[in-house]
Order: C-alpha cells, then sequence, then structure tokens
C-alpha cells in the first residue's frame, strides 16, 4: 500500500470511508426525507424542491416501467445538456432498476448511433435542440422510443441575464408516434414496480472519450459511484448548507458525481448552468452566495480574464476545486491573490467514475493531481516493464480502489489489458504519466500517447502548456507534435491571447518561451486562434489540432 502521502493527511479525516450499500436513488429517497422543502436545484430563475424533485422522478420511472417496458439492468440513454430535466432522467432510470448511458450532447448522429448499438439501448431520454441526431437512428440501430424534453419547461422568462438559446426555445412538437413529450410521460400517473436493485448492480454506463481508439463502456456499479460521491464530501468538508455552482456538464464523471450526485446525496442546493457563460456564473456567485464551485480549469482561466471581475461579489466561496487538466501555475497565484482561496485539483478517470486522488484542502500543491484518496492504493511504474518507480521517477500511474470501473461493456480483451497484478492486488493502468514527489503528491506529466520525439528528447506538451501560460499575453495553450525533416517532429504552440496580449507576435512568445524552458521544449512554431477547440465537458481537444495538422501533410 502506498502510504508515503500519509503525513500529510487532513487532521480529522480517516484514512479508510466505509462505503453505503445502499442504491443512488436510496440517496435521493432518503434526502427527500430529512429536507422535503429544501430547494435542490436552481434553473435559470425557478426553484425545485427536493420534494417535487422525487416525486416527478418516480413517476417518470413508472412509465418507463409500465409504459415503455424498460426492466432491470436494460441501458437507457441519457442524451441531453444539463437541466433539471437530465436529474430527474437520471434517478428515473435508476428508480426504474435500469443502467444510465450518459452521452455528450456534443455528438452527432454517427457517433450517437454508435453508443445505442454499442450498449443495445432501446430507450433514450433527449433534449428537444437534439432530436434531429437521434430521431434517424431508428432505422438502424436497436432504438425504438424517445422520451424527449424542452429546458424551458424548467426555466423563468424575462431574467436580467442571458439564457442559453436551448434553454429559451419554446416546445416542439414531434410528429412521430416513437417520440413521447416529457410532459405527456410524467402526468401518465404510473407507478413504479418495487425496486429490487442492489449495490453491486450496474447503475452507470459512461464512455470514455476515445482519444486512443473507439469510445469504451465503462461498467460502473452503485457502489463505485457512492464511493467517489461520498468521498467527495467527506474530504471537502461540505454540508447541507452548501450552496453549488453546477457547471461541468453532468455527463461527465466529474460533474455528475460533484455537480449532482455528491449535492443531493448531501442534500445541499444546485444552482445550474446549462452552458458556461462567465457573465452569469458571476452573477449566480453573487446573487446565490454559491459556496463551492467544482470546475475545469479552462472556465477559471475564462472567469479571471473578465474585465470586470471586481464588480461581483464572490466572497460566499469557500472553495474552488477541480480536474480534467492542471490548472496553469499562474492563474493559481491570480486566483489566491483575488480570492484569498487556493485552487483544489482532483484527478480521476471516467473508469474511476471521477477522482482518484485530491489535493488536501489545508494544503494543496499547485498544478498537482494531489494525493490518494480514501483506500486508493496508487502506484508509478515503467510503462513497459512494470517495475515499480521511486519518488519524482516519470512512469505509469496505476490505481487500486473500490471506484475503478467492473470492466469495459463487451469489451474482454481490453478489460484484461487494461489491469496488471501487483503484490496480489488487482491495478487499473490509466495511460497517465506522472510522477509523485518525496512528500507522497502526485503530478500528472502527459498522456502515454501525447509525447512528442524532438531530436530524441521527450517533451510532453503539458509541461510546455504550464510554463506558456506564464506569459502576461496567454489566455488558452495547447501544445502538439509536428512533422519536421531535420528534428523528426518540431513542437508547435496554438495560443489564444488575453486583453493584455494586443499586438503580440509570434517571434515574441518564442523568444518569452527560450528564456523559460530548455531548447528542445521551446515552441518552434506558434498559431494564434480566436478559440481553441473544447470539449463539451471543458477540455482542450488536442488531438483535434493535431489532426488537423497532420491532413496539412497528407
Amino acid at each position: 500500500m502506498f502510504t508515503r502521502h500519509f503525513e500529510f493527511w487532513p487532521e480529522r479525516l480517516p484514512k479508510t470511508l466505509p462505503i453505503p450499500e445502499s442504491t443512488i436513488y436510496d440517496n435521493l429517497e432518503m434526502t427527500t426525507k430529512r429536507y422535503p422543502n429544501k430547494t435542490a436545484i436552481v434553473f435559470y430563475g425557478t426553484e425545485i424542491t427536493y420534494k417535487q424533485l422525487h416525486s416527478e422522478v418516480n413517476k417518470l420511472a413508472g412509465y418507463l416501467q409500465k409504459e415503455l417496458g424498460v426492466a432491470k439492468g436494460d441501458r437507457v440513454m441519457l442524451y441531453m445538456q444539463n437541466s433539471p430535466q437530465y436529474i430527474i432522467a437520471f434517478y428515473a432510470i435508476l428508480r426504474a432498476d435500469a443502467v444510465v448511458v450518459p452521452i455528450n450532447p456534443m455528438n452527432v448522429k454517427d457517433e450517437v448511433a454508435f453508443y445505442l448499438s454499442d450498449c443495445d439501448a432501446k430507450v433514450a431520454i433527449v433534449g428537444q435542440e437534439l432530436i434531429q441526431e437521434i430521431e434517424p437512428c431508428f432505422e438502424f440501430t436497436p432504438l425504438k422510443q424517445i422520451i424527449v424534453a424542452a429546458y424551458s419547461d424548467y426555466a423563468q422568462t424575462g431574467l436580467d441575464y442571458t439564457v442559453p438559446p436551448a434553454v429559451a426555445a419554446p416546445k416542439e412538437r414531434f410528429e412521430s408516434l416513437a417520440i413521447i413529450d416529457w410532459n405527456e410521460a410524467l402526468t401518465a400517473g404510473l407507478e413504479a414496480d418495487p425496486s429490487k436493485a442492489t449495490c453491486d448492480d450496474l447503475c452507470c454506463l459512461p464512455y470514455t472519450s476515445g482519444t486512443t481508439g473507439k469510445p469504451k463502456g465503462c461498467m460502473h456499479t452503485h457502489k463505485t459511484l457512492q464511493s467517489t460521491l461520498l468521498g467527495g464530501i467527506v474530504w471537502s468538508q461540505s454540508t447541507p448548507a452548501d450552496i453549488g455552482l453546477s457547471t461541468l456538464p453532468l455527463f461527465h464523471v466529474t460533474g455528475l458525481q460533484h455537480n449532482m450526485n455528491g449535492p443531493i446525496s448531501l442534500g445541499s442546493t444546485m444552482v445550474m448552468m446549462t452552458r458556461w457563460d462567465r457573465d452569469v456564473a458571476l452573477k449566480l456567485i453573487d446573487r446565490y452566495r454559491c459556496t463551492r464551485w467544482t470546475n475545469i480549469s479552462t472556465m477559471v482561466v475564462d472567469l479571471l480574464a473578465h474585465p470586470n471581475l471586481k464588480d461581483y461579489s464572490i466572497d460566499s466561496l469557500k472553495m474552488i476545486s477541480g480536474g480534467g487538466a492542471p490548472l496553469p501555475e499562474a492563474v493559481g497565484q491570480k486566483l489566491l491573490e483575488l480570492t484569498g482561496l487556493r485552487y483544489v485539483e482532483g484527478y480521476g478517470l471516467t473508469e474511476t467514475i471521477s477522482q482518484t486522488h485530491q489535493n488536501p484542502v489545508d494544503r494543496p500543491k499547485m498544478q498537482c493531481l494531489g494525493v490518494p484518496q480514501f483506500d486508493v492504493d496508487a502506484r508509478v511504474v515503467d510503462p513497459v516493464t512494470l517495475k515499480e518507480l521511486g519518488p519524482d521517477q516519470q512512469g505509469e500511474i496505476i490505481v487500486n480502489g473500490p471506484q475503478v470501473l467492473k470492466g469495459y461493456w463487451n469489451r474482454l480483451e481490453e478489460t484484461k489489458n487494461s489491469f496488471v497484478m501487483i503484490e496480489g492486488k488487482e491495478f487499473f493502468r490509466t495511460g497517465d504519466i506522472g510522477r509523485y514527489d518525496e512528500e507522497g503528491y502526485f503530478f500528472l506529466v502527459d498522456r502515454v500517447k501525447r509525447m512528442i520525439n524532438a531530436s530524441g528528447f521527450k517533451v510532453w506538451p503539458a509541461e510546455v502548456e504550464n510554463t506558456l501560460y506564464k506569459h502576461p499575453s496567454v489566455q488558452n495553450a495547447c501544445v502538439i507534435g509536428v512533422p519536421d525533416p531535420r528534428r523528426g517532429e518540431t513542437v508547435k504552440a496554438f495560443i489564444v491571447l488575453n486583453s493584455q496580449g494586443k499586438g503580440t507576435s509570434e517571434e515574441e512568445i518564442i523568444a518569452w518561451s527560450k528564456e523559460h524552458m530548455a531548447a528542445y521544449k521551446v515552441p518552434r512554431i506558434v498559431q494564434f486562434l480566436e478559440e481553441l477547440p473544447m470539449s463539451g465537458s471543458g477540455k482542450i481537444l488536442w488531438r483535434k489540432l493535431q489532426e488537423l495538422e497532420e491532413e496539412k501533410v497528407k
């Protein structure tokens, strides 16, 4: 067991955490008994209590079972943006003893068809703006029926801030008998059968991003979800009095666990945004006195670049945390100076249904994954020989813990290849290159597949990006490798300039880089962009930029 970090373990916290043997739906039911009239969701002016949330979950679950024939273990696709309907649908699917398949709403027809076919989903719950992407799938996938939701049903009008177009759009009518209106399902008056689910039943099948091949469904049980949602609550010492700003997409495991399932288990309030908008975020923090904000680092970068930041009161925030990508050190320092808060980073994967590592709240380190959380054994090994490595040696991070997936859906060989036995314990291979320091804090170096080989020197793009963020004109940066006749590969940086960056030249960025990093790491090519391509969860899509560069040389 890796224990180097125990010396710096947060005071008053246990090192092991008993995981509830109840279901995720049970969390909502218990919270509703405790706080029936407490606000669960704030959604563009509308407040929904736990009592209303619980009632609508059960009505939808009854419809799924009695009208659509959803049975225990069936996969149901959830394909929509952040909304009350997303939460209601998620818990209704679980109440029907079925399995939620959360899908990125940015996916288009061919991608959606792949997921439907791969998991054999016959029923989907969908936002109305996405119908055009999924309706054609009736013809060549297992899909039989869709429940369609209009976000405007749950939002107020005449607000003093911008509402996303998908939320403002009026309800549409669809002719197909296979497309059922959300309200029709809720008003059908059908009661769900008694639940037979156990903590070890499959309940959620999120798909990996597919950056190293076709997306794979990660098999998670109620117990694996309970592990990280409870771990997040205890580690951050959150309480039912907390009010969280929910900006992460709920299809993504960090948003799912820390912006939805954790707060519902605890009984706190979720102030929900469908799409990221820094103006709206600042207004909501100010108006509802939000105390916590779990995000992705690009959101923090954007928020702190707001020219009128000081016009808003954000002193209610007691904790700002996130994962997905390290927060650049320069941005973390600016956050500390403005708010007095240190950014608390964590680390996890779809395969671990959010965090395996988190920084101690009272002793975080910048650009750091944190320490292994409750009951997690993490090691760093040579990716080829699997020999365990020591402090400050770079290798692949492997993890053993209660949150690790049970396997990839219908991918027996890939499941087998993703695990390795060490000291009689089964460890999951993350595919991430990292290291840990003398105090047992882990740091990400890069993805195994992303390394740039420049004249025989290994260049990790994330390291170069983190240095570029220290330049006063850089708002966002993404580094890739491009072919070079002499070096084999060379380093190219795509950069979005901030409001101070007007007039900054490519040559200036390169010259500055030579002063701040080793010569072999310096970007030889710099290209300015208005914006970088982002995933639905806010991650910079480096692979998309890589593919565009590769197309140029074909």
